[in-house]
């Protein structure tokens, strides 16, 4: 059985009137139009709906036992029509985002914030996770968007836009390291660090610049989560090495952050999906204002001069 919509539509119009004329003004239809259109429902649904004579118009027994349930079908359609309007016009729907921490806490909110003055009735799920795990999220279909660290993508992500964030020694105030002029790999490898746990973007870029310096770092602690590594950090147990992006480092007043020199402490930033795949509207003003929060907090001289005091 292949329903028309607009055969329904002409049946419940002739229903609700009482008339083949008044229901043919309605739809802007000739009165021969619209009875081959109830024709050819009522072929369809191999019953007869109406009964005609040349002063009225009722339903049959057939009619009147199918009228609620094409009511809710022409209902439901036309709810279904407003609701791809809205998820095209990216004014609803769901966007699926998995970000780094750092990203989560720092970059997300005000991304948020900015795609919703816009789009109200859109509904933000942000789970928040180390590299790989975001990679995979994205792979698996699980978000749409990822917000990820690092270098070499796996193959099947594509990058839709591009930044980079600059690490930061964060180190008691009153720590002799606040005195020198600069930070780099010499004063680095001669101090006890607290680094995020292997597998984590900041760690991966840690390491590799060591490695490529030729220095082992001295590893005091290793730490899952920032906040954690802040808080060894104010206790005196190391110095640690994060994003500039990163919340954590404002929330001891106590603590000092400086930019370590040279690109080896450069973090690639990525915001990816998945290669061959169509973000919803929503998704693409979401990515639009993610784009734009990045560019604000991109470093610039005054914010690094910050830093340093």
């Amino acid at each position: 059985m292949d329903l028309n919509l607009r055969h329904v539509r002409a049946f419940l119009a002739v229903a609700e009137l009482g008339s083949f004329t008044r229901a043919a003004e309605r739809l802007h239809l000739s009165q021969p139009a619209l009875t081959v259109q109830i024709r050819k429902l009522e072929q369809a649904l191999e019953t007869r709906l109406l009964d005609r004579s040349t002063r009225e118009v009722a339903l049959t027994h057939a009619g009147r036992d199918l009228l609620p349930s094409l009511q809710r079908a022409v209902e439901d359609v036309d709810a279904i029509r407003a609701n791809a309007r809205q998820l095209n016009a990216g004014k609803r729907g769901v966007v699926r985002i998995a970000a780094l921490p750092s990203l989560a806490a720092g970059l997300l909110p005000n991304a948020i914030l900015d795609c919703r003055r816009d789009n109200p009735e859109l509904r933000f799920v942000v789970k928040d996770a180390i590299a790989h795990q975001v990679s995979e999220m994205v792979l698996r279909e699980e978000v749409d968007l990822g917000l990820t660290g690092g270098d070499g993508l796996d193959a099947h992500l594509e990058c839709l836009h591009e930044g980079f964030d600059q690490l930061c020694l964060v180190f008691p105030r009153e720590h002799p390291v606040a005195r020198r002029r600069a930070i780099g790999m010499a004063e680095l490898a001669e101090l006890s660090l607290i680094l995020t746990a292997p597998g984590t973007s900041v760690r991966a870029l840690v390491d590799a610049a060591f490695r490529d310096a030729g220095q082992a770092a001295r590893v005091a602690c290793e730490t899952t989560y920032m906040m954690t590594a802040v808080a060894m950090v104010r206790a005196g147990l190391g110095l640690s090495i994060l994003p500039a992006s990163a919340r954590e480092i404002h929330a001891e007043p106590g603590l000092r952050a400086r930019p370590i020199c040279g690109p080896a402490f450069r973090r690639r930033i990525s915001v990816v999906k998945l290669r061959g795949r169509t973000l919803l509207p929503g998704s693409q003003a979401f990515l639009r204002a993610c784009v734009a929060a990045m560019h604000d907090a991109a470093p610039r001289p005054r914010a690094r001069a910050r830093a340093r005091d």
